[in-house]
């Protein structure tokens, strides 16, 4: 199956790049929505994560996992290729 990865990042935020280079490493592809001057995407990213407001914002088959902590969090737990790989 194929996963559906989606990342909520605006332009010069550092822990989006970060979290785009661990998935960009991994060979993940993610569809990504900048939200840096754009308030409807901006709107919907905050409905989506339930009001978090930080960047970025991850959603792994539209479940909302969180920001590039908890990215970088799974993978060192050795539990975000189970997750990508999975449902």
């Amino acid at each position: 199956m194929t996963q559906k990865i989606e990342i909520y990042t605006t332009s010069s935020c550092f822990y989006c790049k970060m979290a785009k280079r661990l998935l960009n490493e991994k060979e993940i592809s993610f569809i990504e929505f900048d939200v840096t001057n754009n308030d409807d995407l901006r709107k919907e990213m905050l409905s989506k994560s339930n009001g978090s407001r930080t960047v970025p914002q991850i959603f792994i088959n539209n479940r909302h996992i969180g920001g590039c902590d908890e990215l970088y969090a799974l993978e060192n737990d050795g539990l975000l290729d189970d997750l990508l790989i999975n449902k």
